[in-house]
């Protein structure tokens, strides 16, 4: 798929990962559709981007709510071949912790956005995508989900984290293999530690930690270089089924 083809909807692509994506895609001809909660970080976005770029602002664990804004997006945009999940919360905490066990809660919200959230924007963008017109090899649309290493190392105080980034690196295949009849490809990558609003509010000795614990290059991966990612995923259709690791090769210990 040639980034000047593509009309995408990004979730939590107000900020962070999600923002670079929507930069780097825009920068290149294409068109994007933004879905955030934050309201004020999601007009600041379409300001900066310019006309190709749309807000709506969307909770991505509301089933409806998102069917009403794909199919807002897929108007505003005539039509809808990617979509790119971003949108995600930290959910960090002990399950036995200082003060009792973790209350339920904070587990099911933090599967809830990061997991649901991703398959639940996925199949509303998917019912829309089946119907394009076939490409080249027959590709109607390609849906990106994000994960994290935490799936496979998830450290003490990720367990509700882990779980939901290790649903969604699991989910990859079997979407891929039932969406292959429609001509949608859905691939994940799993970053390690990036740049992001988050890492941006830590202390300086914990980020230097955190880049002195990376082997090569020893820093924090830069959004820029997700958004690459991105990009490359698009265009190589034999891609599909995938979960790529982007982390420098670190491999977390266990806190």
């Amino acid at each position: 798929m040639q980034l000047d083809q593509v009309k995408a909807i990004i979730t939590g692509g107000a900020s962070g990962l999600g923002y670079a994506v929507a930069q780097h895609l825009v920068a290149n001809g294409a068109q994007v559709a933004l879905f955030d909660i934050d309201n004020d970080k999601g007009q600041t976005a379409i300001k900066a981007l310019g006309d190709a770029v749309r807000f709506f602002r969307t909770d991505v664990t509301s089933e409806d709510g998102v069917v009403i804004n794909v199919a807002a997006a897929h108007e505003s945009m005539g039509g809808l071949n990617v979509v790119v999940n971003c949108a995600g919360i930290l959910g960090s905490g002990r399950m036995l912790g200082k003060e009792g066990p973790m209350p339920l809660a904070n587990f099911t919200g933090t599967v809830m956005v990061n997991l649901v959230g991703s398959f639940n924007v996925a199949k509303a963008g998917a019912a829309l995508m089946q119907n394009n017109e076939p490409g080249d090899d027959g590709e109607r649309g390609v849906i990106i989900n994000t994960a994290s290493v935490a799936a496979y190392e998830g450290q003490i105080g990720q367990a509700a984290y882990a779980a939901s980034k290790g649903g969604v690196v699991s989910m990859t295949l079997p979407l891929a293999r039932e969406l292959a009849r429609v001509g949608i490809r859905v691939n994940t990558i799993a970053p390690g530690i990036f740049w992001t609003p988050m890492v941006d509010g830590m202390p300086p000795q914990v980020q230097a930690s955190l880049s002195a614990s990376i082997p090569f290059p020893s820093r924090l991966g830069k959004p820029d270089e997700y958004a690459d990612t991105v990009g490359f995923i698009l265009g190589n259709r034999y891609i599909n089924g995938e979960t790529i690791r982007l982390d420098g090769a670190v491999r977390m210990q266990a806190k």
